[in-house]
């Protein structure tokens, strides 16, 4: 029997990719009887924080090349991704309820797939394969006791983004553009003027946020940093960032700030800030946001949070496989192994399966090539000292240009040439 820890991007791509060929699987997942804090629902591949899974772009961003190579390995989660894409400009935008609803229906009626609701507070001694792909949620108890048993446990921390709804948004003042093309109509765009800025930058400056215990800046994820204290850390600091007006104009006028709202859903009711990440009490989120031009009655339907994301360090505690050094029964996918992004995610998730299902087959685990993106975050992850989570990005990967990978069903049968 596998048993697979957590209902999220990467256990349920595990998940699928075992039960489909033929493998028992029993799915654990502690929602609802036990809330994360951070989740709404009890669907699995729930996204949590936005609802961008990032650039489709294979040649000029690495997560385009990402995605890529997780279409050629028939990556189930990326697939249910694409069929429920809504408008995003460059990026792969989902409706978040449509993309979890079909992912937790197809599990289900897999008749190999066993989903028990409870939380899993240690991995017992048995003969079975345990994989913790529990995230960065993962229940307080399972995570002490994965700490108690192989060490090295880390966080940082992370938070989301209002969502509000498009009734409330005043179209007198806001309007639809692309970066980049003014035809464009994937992103809602609210313009500030100079006074307007510095206004609302003051404001939010001197708002309360919630206090979050172990909190430090030092501590923030770089690409998920509130935008409280990107504004504390300089004047412009929000117009060069999340607030960048360039690219962005409506008959050729040009603004000196304009705040982003993308679709939520297919239909276009709700629509969430980019970058707006924020651990500002809620009602200083109405009274900032409630600032920016055309969202003076906006009306929110989820306020932003901060959350404490934890992982542990495979340099420590995993081997090449993120199999525990300790105990060769359980491996590690997902962000606990310190992967940051929703497709990183899924793409560990993936090469977790392909090894169980390698080892089930008594053949060796097999790494993927550094010349490929998925093998090159891998490595990063797995050798680096004092890891700090990381996306995928050209910076790791060992050349220029990345090869193909073969199929999955090629890597099963074969291994890499």
């Amino acid at each position: 029997m596998i048993h697979v820890i957590g209902g999220g991007l990467a256990g349920s791509e595990i998940t699928y990719q075992l039960a489909t060929r033929g493998y028992k699987v029993v799915l654990h997942e502690m929602r609802p009887k036990v809330e994360s804090g951070v989740h709404k629902t009890d669907k699995f591949a729930e996204l949590v924080c936005s609802n961008s899974l990032k650039s489709m772009d294979p040649v000029k961003n690495a997560s385009g090349v990402l995605k890529k190579e997780l279409e050629e390995l028939d990556s189930f989660v990326l697939k249910v991704a694409e069929k429920h894409a809504i408008p995003g400009g460059k990026a792969l935008v989902v409706d978040r309820e449509a993309f979890s609803e079909e992912i937790t229906h197809t599990l289900k009626e897999m008749p190999n797939v066993i989903i028990k609701r409870e939380e899993v507070k240690f991995i017992p001694k048995d003969d079975d394969i345990w994989i913790v792909a529990s995230g960065p949620a993962t229940s307080q108890n399972l995570y002490t006791w994965l700490e108690n048993e192989f060490g090295r446990g880390a966080h940082f921390f992370d938070a989301v983004s209002p969502v509000i709804t498009a009734e409330s948004i005043d179209m007198s003042k806001a309007f639809f553009a692309n970066r980049y093309d003014e035809e464009g109509s994937d992103y809602l765009n609210c313009p500030m003027n100079k006074e307007e800025y510095l206004a609302f930058r003051a404001t939010l400056v001197n708002a309360e946020v919630l206090p979050v215990e172990g909190f430090d800046k030092k501590l923030l994820f770089s690409r998920c940093q509130p935008i409280e204290e990107i504004a504390r850390s300089g004047v412009d600091a929000m117009r060069y960032g999340p607030l960048r007006p360039v690219g962005l104009s409506k008959n050729g006028k040009r603004y000196y700030a304009v705040v982003q709202l993308r679709r939520d859903d297919s239909v276009g009711s709700l629509y969430n800030l980019v970058g707006f990440q924020t651990r500002l009490k809620w009602p200083e989120q109405d009274k900032v946001i409630h600032m920016i031009p055309g969202l003076e009655k906006a009306k929110i339907v989820r306020y932003g949070v901060m959350h404490a994301n934890i992982y542990l360090e495979p340099n420590a505690t995993m081997d090449d496989y993120f199999r525990a050094k300790k105990d060769k029964r359980i491996f590690f996918a997902g962000q606990i192994i310190g992967v940051e992004g929703y497709v990183e995610s899924i793409a560990s998730g993936l090469f977790t399966a392909i090894n169980v299902i390698r080892i089930q087959k008594e053949m060796d685990p097999i790494t993927l090539p550094t010349d490929t993106m998925i093998g090159a975050l891998l490595d990063y992850v797995r050798k680096t000292k004092d890891l700090k989570p990381m996306y995928a990005n050209f910076g790791i990967i060992k050349r220029d240009e990345v090869r193909s990978i073969p199929t999955l069903e090629h890597f099963l049968a074969r291994g890499l040439d």
